[in-house]
Protein backbone atom coordinates (compact mmCIF):
# COMPACT_ATOMS: atom_id res chain seq x y z
CA UNK A 1 0.00 0.00 0.00
CA UNK A 2 2.81 2.40 0.91
CA UNK A 3 4.59 1.59 -2.36
CA UNK A 4 1.43 2.36 -4.38
CA UNK A 5 1.01 5.68 -2.57
CA UNK A 6 4.64 6.58 -3.31
CA UNK A 7 4.23 5.82 -7.01
CA UNK A 8 1.05 7.88 -7.14
CA UNK A 9 2.79 10.79 -5.45
CA UNK A 10 5.68 10.72 -7.90
CA UNK A 11 3.30 10.70 -10.84
CA UNK A 12 1.30 13.58 -9.37
CA UNK A 13 4.38 15.75 -8.89
CA UNK A 14 5.52 15.14 -12.46
CA UNK A 15 8.74 13.33 -11.51
CA UNK A 16 8.02 10.51 -13.96
CA UNK A 17 7.49 13.00 -16.79
CA UNK A 18 11.04 14.36 -16.91
CA UNK A 19 12.23 14.84 -20.48
CA UNK A 20 15.76 14.48 -21.80
CA UNK A 21 17.49 16.10 -24.77
CA UNK A 22 20.90 14.97 -26.07
CA UNK A 23 23.10 16.58 -28.69
CA UNK A 24 26.60 16.02 -30.05
CA UNK A 25 28.52 19.26 -30.64
CA UNK A 26 31.64 19.11 -32.83
CA UNK A 27 34.19 21.76 -33.74
CA UNK A 28 37.57 21.94 -35.43
CA UNK A 29 39.97 24.64 -34.22
CA UNK A 30 43.59 25.59 -34.84
CA UNK A 31 46.29 27.50 -33.01
CA UNK A 32 47.32 30.55 -35.03
CA UNK A 33 50.84 30.66 -33.61
CA UNK A 34 53.40 27.85 -33.88
CA UNK A 35 55.21 26.67 -30.78
CA UNK A 36 54.14 25.94 -27.20
CA UNK A 37 50.39 26.43 -27.37
CA UNK A 38 47.83 25.73 -24.66
CA UNK A 39 44.36 24.17 -24.50
CA UNK A 40 42.16 25.00 -21.50
CA UNK A 41 38.87 23.21 -20.71
CA UNK A 42 36.65 24.55 -17.91
CA UNK A 43 33.75 22.16 -17.35
CA UNK A 44 31.15 22.20 -14.55
CA UNK A 45 28.99 19.04 -14.77
CA UNK A 46 30.46 16.18 -16.76
CA UNK A 47 33.75 14.59 -17.75
CA UNK A 48 36.78 15.97 -19.57
CA UNK A 49 39.01 13.78 -21.72
CA UNK A 50 41.97 15.25 -23.64
CA UNK A 51 44.11 13.12 -25.94
CA UNK A 52 47.30 14.14 -27.69
CA UNK A 53 47.82 13.06 -31.31
CA UNK A 54 50.13 13.77 -34.24
CA UNK A 55 47.79 16.17 -36.07
CA UNK A 56 47.71 19.98 -36.00
CA UNK A 57 43.95 20.50 -35.63
CA UNK A 58 42.08 20.60 -32.31
CA UNK A 59 39.15 18.20 -32.63
CA UNK A 60 36.35 18.92 -30.17
CA UNK A 61 33.38 16.66 -29.43
CA UNK A 62 30.95 17.47 -26.63
CA UNK A 63 28.02 15.31 -25.57
CA UNK A 64 25.35 17.70 -24.26
CA UNK A 65 22.51 16.40 -22.09
CA UNK A 66 19.60 18.44 -20.75
CA UNK A 67 16.88 17.07 -18.47
CA UNK A 68 13.75 19.05 -17.56
CA UNK A 69 10.44 18.26 -15.89
CA UNK A 70 8.48 20.36 -18.36
CA UNK A 71 8.84 21.13 -22.05
CA UNK A 72 9.39 24.81 -21.27
CA UNK A 73 12.21 24.04 -18.85
CA UNK A 74 13.81 21.61 -21.29
CA UNK A 75 13.72 24.21 -24.07
CA UNK A 76 15.24 26.80 -21.75
CA UNK A 77 18.12 24.45 -20.97
CA UNK A 78 18.65 23.68 -24.65
CA UNK A 79 18.96 27.39 -25.41
CA UNK A 80 21.02 28.47 -22.39
CA UNK A 81 23.64 25.70 -22.14
CA UNK A 82 26.09 26.01 -25.02
CA UNK A 83 29.73 25.33 -25.79
CA UNK A 84 31.79 28.47 -25.30
CA UNK A 85 35.04 29.04 -27.22
CA UNK A 86 37.68 31.73 -26.73
CA UNK A 87 40.51 31.92 -29.26
CA UNK A 88 43.58 33.73 -27.88
CA UNK A 89 45.81 32.85 -30.83
CA UNK A 90 48.22 30.61 -28.88
CA UNK A 91 45.57 29.50 -26.36
CA UNK A 92 42.20 27.89 -27.02
CA UNK A 93 39.72 28.02 -24.12
CA UNK A 94 36.62 25.81 -23.98
CA UNK A 95 33.93 26.40 -21.36
CA UNK A 96 30.17 26.09 -20.73
CA UNK A 97 28.02 29.09 -21.62
CA UNK A 98 24.89 29.76 -19.62
CA UNK A 99 26.01 28.57 -16.17
CA UNK A 100 27.10 31.94 -14.73
CA UNK A 101 26.82 35.67 -15.50
CA UNK A 102 30.00 35.45 -17.51
CA UNK A 103 33.36 33.86 -18.21
CA UNK A 104 36.69 35.62 -18.57
CA UNK A 105 39.81 36.74 -16.77
CA UNK A 106 39.60 36.15 -13.04
CA UNK A 107 42.57 37.30 -10.98
CA UNK A 108 40.99 36.08 -7.72
CA UNK A 109 40.73 32.40 -8.70
CA UNK A 110 43.49 30.00 -7.67
CA UNK A 111 44.13 26.30 -8.14
CA UNK A 112 44.50 24.23 -4.98
CA UNK A 113 48.19 23.81 -5.82
CA UNK A 114 48.74 27.53 -5.27
CA UNK A 115 48.98 28.45 -8.95
CA UNK A 116 46.88 31.36 -10.20
CA UNK A 117 44.06 30.62 -12.64
CA UNK A 118 43.88 33.57 -15.06
CA UNK A 119 40.51 32.47 -16.46
CA UNK A 120 37.30 31.35 -14.81
CA UNK A 121 33.56 31.76 -14.30
CA UNK A 122 32.17 34.97 -12.82
CA UNK A 123 29.71 33.83 -10.18
CA UNK A 124 28.91 37.38 -9.08
CA UNK A 125 27.49 37.34 -5.56
CA UNK A 126 27.02 33.56 -5.71
CA UNK A 127 29.56 31.33 -3.99
CA UNK A 128 28.82 28.45 -6.34
CA UNK A 129 26.72 27.50 -9.34
CA UNK A 130 23.46 29.28 -9.95
CA UNK A 131 20.35 27.18 -9.41
CA UNK A 132 18.79 26.03 -12.68
CA UNK A 133 15.28 24.90 -13.58
CA UNK A 134 16.79 21.92 -15.38
CA UNK A 135 19.73 19.54 -15.10
CA UNK A 136 22.63 19.53 -17.55
CA UNK A 137 25.84 17.67 -18.35
CA UNK A 138 28.58 18.36 -20.87
CA UNK A 139 31.08 15.57 -21.58
CA UNK A 140 34.18 16.84 -23.41
CA UNK A 141 36.40 14.74 -25.69
CA UNK A 142 39.21 16.80 -27.23
CA UNK A 143 42.12 15.72 -29.44
CA UNK A 144 44.99 18.17 -29.37
CA UNK A 145 48.50 18.36 -30.93
CA UNK A 146 50.90 16.33 -28.77
CA UNK A 147 53.21 19.22 -27.92
CA UNK A 148 50.46 21.31 -26.31
CA UNK A 149 50.15 22.39 -22.70
CA UNK A 150 46.81 21.31 -21.21
CA UNK A 151 44.60 22.59 -18.40
CA UNK A 152 41.52 20.43 -17.84
CA UNK A 153 38.97 20.82 -15.05
CA UNK A 154 35.48 19.84 -13.95
CA UNK A 155 33.46 19.91 -10.71
CA UNK A 156 30.72 17.25 -10.70
CA UNK A 157 29.65 14.03 -12.43
CA UNK A 158 32.85 13.14 -14.21
CA UNK A 159 36.57 12.38 -14.22
CA UNK A 160 39.41 14.35 -15.78
CA UNK A 161 41.61 12.35 -18.17
CA UNK A 162 44.64 13.57 -20.10
CA UNK A 163 46.86 11.33 -22.22
CA UNK A 164 49.75 11.44 -24.69
CA UNK A 165 50.64 15.14 -24.37
CA UNK A 166 54.19 16.42 -23.95
CA UNK A 167 53.59 19.83 -22.38
CA UNK A 168 52.69 20.90 -18.85
CA UNK A 169 49.48 19.35 -17.51
CA UNK A 170 47.10 21.02 -15.04
CA UNK A 171 44.24 18.73 -13.97
CA UNK A 172 41.65 19.88 -11.44
CA UNK A 173 38.52 18.15 -10.13
CA UNK A 174 36.20 18.28 -7.13
CA UNK A 175 33.91 15.24 -7.16
CA UNK A 176 35.78 12.82 -9.38
CA UNK A 177 39.14 11.28 -10.15
CA UNK A 178 42.11 12.37 -12.25
CA UNK A 179 43.81 10.00 -14.68
CA UNK A 180 46.94 11.09 -16.54
CA UNK A 181 48.61 8.62 -18.93
CA UNK A 182 51.67 8.72 -21.20
CA UNK A 183 52.58 12.27 -20.19
CA UNK A 184 56.06 13.77 -19.79
CA UNK A 185 55.76 17.41 -18.69
CA UNK A 186 55.43 19.25 -15.41
CA UNK A 187 52.26 18.17 -13.64
CA UNK A 188 49.77 19.80 -11.28
CA UNK A 189 46.95 17.43 -10.34
CA UNK A 190 44.40 18.03 -7.57
CA UNK A 191 41.00 16.66 -6.58
CA UNK A 192 38.82 16.65 -3.46
CA UNK A 193 36.83 13.41 -3.74
CA UNK A 194 38.68 10.97 -5.96
CA UNK A 195 41.99 9.34 -6.76
CA UNK A 196 44.94 10.69 -8.75
CA UNK A 197 46.57 8.21 -11.17
CA UNK A 198 49.63 9.36 -13.13
CA UNK A 199 51.72 7.38 -15.63
CA UNK A 200 54.78 9.00 -17.22
CA UNK A 201 56.29 8.00 -20.54
CA UNK A 202 59.31 10.15 -19.56
CA UNK A 203 59.89 11.84 -16.23
CA UNK A 204 59.01 15.51 -15.69
CA UNK A 205 61.90 17.98 -15.85
CA UNK A 206 60.17 20.56 -13.64
CA UNK A 207 58.60 20.72 -10.17
CA UNK A 208 55.23 18.94 -9.93
CA UNK A 209 52.44 18.67 -7.34
CA UNK A 210 49.85 15.95 -6.68
CA UNK A 211 46.95 16.40 -4.25
CA UNK A 212 43.85 14.49 -3.14
CA UNK A 213 41.78 15.20 -0.06
CA UNK A 214 39.83 11.92 -0.06
CA UNK A 215 41.64 9.47 -2.30
CA UNK A 216 44.90 7.70 -3.08
CA UNK A 217 47.67 8.97 -5.34
CA UNK A 218 49.26 6.41 -7.68
CA UNK A 219 52.32 7.81 -9.45
CA UNK A 220 54.19 5.62 -11.95
CA UNK A 221 57.45 7.08 -13.23
CA UNK A 222 59.80 6.06 -16.02
CA UNK A 223 62.83 4.03 -14.83
CA UNK A 224 65.77 6.20 -13.75
CA UNK A 225 63.82 8.80 -11.76
CA UNK A 226 66.04 11.38 -10.06
CA UNK A 227 64.15 13.89 -7.92
CA UNK A 228 63.38 15.33 -4.51
CA UNK A 229 60.13 14.29 -2.81
CA UNK A 230 57.90 15.78 -0.14
CA UNK A 231 54.94 14.01 1.43
CA UNK A 232 52.20 15.25 3.76
CA UNK A 233 49.06 13.45 4.96
CA UNK A 234 46.74 13.36 7.96
CA UNK A 235 45.45 9.78 7.66
CA UNK A 236 47.63 8.36 4.90
CA UNK A 237 50.98 6.67 4.34
CA UNK A 238 53.70 6.81 1.71
CA UNK A 239 54.74 3.61 -0.14
CA UNK A 240 57.43 3.21 -2.77
CA UNK A 241 59.20 0.40 -4.61
CA UNK A 242 62.34 2.54 -5.05
CA UNK A 243 65.50 1.39 -3.27
CA UNK A 244 67.81 4.35 -3.94
CA UNK A 245 65.97 6.84 -1.72
CA UNK A 246 67.25 8.78 1.31
CA UNK A 247 65.82 11.24 3.84
CA UNK A 248 66.64 14.95 3.64
CA UNK A 249 66.97 17.37 6.57
CA UNK A 250 63.89 19.16 7.91
CA UNK A 251 63.09 22.26 5.89
CA UNK A 252 61.60 25.45 7.34
CA UNK A 253 59.66 27.53 4.81
CA UNK A 254 58.62 31.16 5.29
CA UNK A 255 55.39 32.57 3.88
CA UNK A 256 53.41 35.81 4.19
CA UNK A 257 50.65 35.74 6.81
CA UNK A 258 48.66 38.95 7.16
CA UNK A 259 51.06 41.71 8.11
CA UNK A 260 53.81 39.34 9.22
CA UNK A 261 55.56 36.10 8.32
CA UNK A 262 54.53 32.51 8.97
CA UNK A 263 56.75 29.45 9.16
CA UNK A 264 56.01 25.92 7.98
CA UNK A 265 58.12 22.90 8.89
CA UNK A 266 58.31 20.00 6.44
CA UNK A 267 60.08 16.94 7.79
CA UNK A 268 58.91 14.39 5.20
CA UNK A 269 61.53 15.16 2.57
CA UNK A 270 63.42 12.59 0.51
CA UNK A 271 65.94 12.38 -2.32
CA UNK A 272 65.76 9.85 -5.12
CA UNK A 273 69.22 9.04 -6.52
CA UNK A 274 70.97 12.37 -7.31
CA UNK A 275 67.95 14.58 -6.69
CA UNK A 276 66.29 16.92 -9.17
CA UNK A 277 62.82 18.45 -9.64
CA UNK A 278 60.58 18.61 -6.58
CA UNK A 279 57.67 16.14 -6.56
CA UNK A 280 55.19 17.26 -3.90
CA UNK A 281 52.58 14.73 -2.71
CA UNK A 282 49.74 15.58 -0.33
CA UNK A 283 46.63 13.75 0.85
CA UNK A 284 44.29 13.94 3.83
CA UNK A 285 42.47 10.59 3.73
CA UNK A 286 44.55 8.61 1.30
CA UNK A 287 47.87 6.88 0.64
CA UNK A 288 50.60 7.66 -1.87
CA UNK A 289 52.13 4.91 -4.03
CA UNK A 290 55.25 5.79 -6.01
CA UNK A 291 56.72 3.30 -8.48
CA UNK A 292 58.95 3.02 -11.50
CA UNK A 293 57.51 1.12 -14.46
Amino acid sequence: MKQMLLIALLLTTGWAQAQTFTETITKELKFEKPGANALMVFNINGSVKVEGYSGTTILVEVQKKITGKTTARLEKGKQEIQLGVMDRSDTIILYVEGVSPGFGRNSRQHFRNGQRAPWGYDWGRHNGQQEKEYDYEMDFLVKVPQGSHVFASTINNGDVQVSAVQGTVYADNVNGSIRLADISGKTYASTINGSVDVNYVSNPSGDSRYYSLNGDINANFHPGLSAELTFKSFNGDFYTSLNDISSLPVKVEKFNKGEGLGYKVNGNRYKVRNGGPLLDFETFNGDVYLREK
